[in-house]
């Protein structure tokens, strides 16, 4: 068993919950698309190592984003914020401030992989984008390593499920995440 000896810069990442829609302006954005279903709307967003989703639905808006050094995003609506280090999660509740119509769930997970392992993983991870016809960004960063960001989704009646994959060849690291919005 190898054992990959890359210092990973986990503690850059975060995941960012807000209760309004963020300005398309804030990020790199690579790739887009809008999901229009059974009366909600989810506008997602793929970058460089980060993605934006906004989910909405009668006037109610909850965004979840994932980005590199969150330090340039609004403090406005931001609710909640997760390092993307190891595994955590996080469920947003409504409370007497904030009376809403949506709910939302997410875990996340980052794993640093040897450099056999996260070649094969990107491999099977073009394949399953191309398979699922998922919203996915492929770039190469200043050291020549491989990278992608994508996102794959199911559409139900009362759900929007999300699953995000950031794979940061430099660090070998992939983050995933997996996340419901639903109408309560």
């Amino acid at each position: 068993m190898s054992i990959s000896h890359k210092s990973s810069n986990t503690q850059d990442f975060q995941l960012m919950v807000y209760r309004r829609a963020l300005h398309p302006e804030l990020l790199d954005l690579r790739g887009r698309r809008l999901h229009r279903h059974a009366g909600y709307e989810v506008e997602c967003w793929v970058a460089p190592a980060g993605h934006v989703v906004r989910f909405q639905y009668d006037g109610d808006v909850i965004t979840e984003t994932v980005v590199e050094d969150g330090d340039h995003l609004p403090e406005l609506g931001l609710v909640h914020a997760l390092p993307c280090i190891g595994e955590k999660e996080y469920e947003l509740e409504a409370d007497e401030e904030h009376p809403t119509k949506l709910g939302y769930v997410t875990t996340l997970q980052t794993e640093v992989l040897t450099d056999n392992l996260y070649s094969a993983t990107l491999l099977e991870m073009q394949d399953f984008a191309r398979e699922r016809n998922a919203l996915c960004h492929e770039w190469n960063d200043e050291g020549g390593a491989r990278n992608l960001s994508l996102l794959d989704v199911q559409k139900f009646r009362r759900e929007f499920h999300l699953q995000g994959y950031h794979m940061m060849g430099g660090i070998s690291m992939v983050l995933r995440t997996q996340s419901i919005f639903e109408i309560l």
